[in-house]
């Protein structure tokens, strides 16, 4: 067990040693020349990666507060090393626009970091739906089966299957609904992310 967490944690540190490698790239994230789009990439898909796993050993709401946690403290580290050695990071550009650009940088792969732990938790929660589907064929059948006993068994039989039903019903119906939340959460972030980009290009 102690193996699984320090792993884990592992797991964190690799996230934030992507984003802050991302401070040594191109600040252009969509040009292709120079390998600079399959580099970034690459990174995106590790950060995905990493996210991925994330959250299936913390958990959603640990998990993202985790990734949280990196993505401020590593933009704050690189924001300072904007401000104190902005002569290797693009000094031709002004520092107030290089903090940006760095500070966006970092957010960009912190979200990839955040759409892995998404898409991590909506197939898990698919797949929760989908036992619980299981459960209820199962609980059908039993009921079908159970028609050819007794009155007394029947009616017993069917008091118990429905009460079973209405619990797994219900807790299928929250797990729809967290994956439907998370979704839309998910949307909403993507449609942030694009709007960030929109406005740095037009102010570029």
């Amino acid at each position: 067990m102690a193996e699984k967490t320090n792993l884990s944690y592992f797991s964190v540190l690799i996230l934030a040693v992507l984003v802050f490698a991302s401070n040594f790239l191109d600040t252009n994230l969509f040009r292709f020349g120079d390998l600079n789009f399959a580099v970034w990439f690459v990174l995106s898909f590790f950060c995905y990666l990493t996210g991925h796993y994330i959250n299936r050993s913390f958990g959603w709401q640990f998990g993202a507060k985790l990734i949280f946690a990196v993505t401020i403290v590593v933009a704050v580290i690189s924001i300072s090393f904007v401000i104190f050695l902005k002569e290797y990071f693009n000094a031709a550009n002004p520092t107030g626009e290089n903090i940006i650009l760095f500070a966006l940088r970092n957010v960009f792969l912190g979200g990839m970091g955040y759409f892995g732990m998404a898409i991590n938790e909506a197939l898990t929660l698919r797949s929760k739906v989908e036992m619980q589907e299981e459960k209820l064929k199962l609980i059908e059948d039993t009921i079908k089966d159970s028609k050819k006993e007794s009155e007394l068994t029947v009616r017993e039989a069917q008091i118990r299957a429905n009460k079973i039903i209405n619990e797994a019903e219900l807790q299928a119906k929250n797990t729809i609904l967290k994956k439907e939340r998370i979704e839309r959460e998910l949307k909403e972030f993507i449609q942030i992310e694009k709007e960030l980009i929109k406005k740095y290009e037009e102010a570029k």
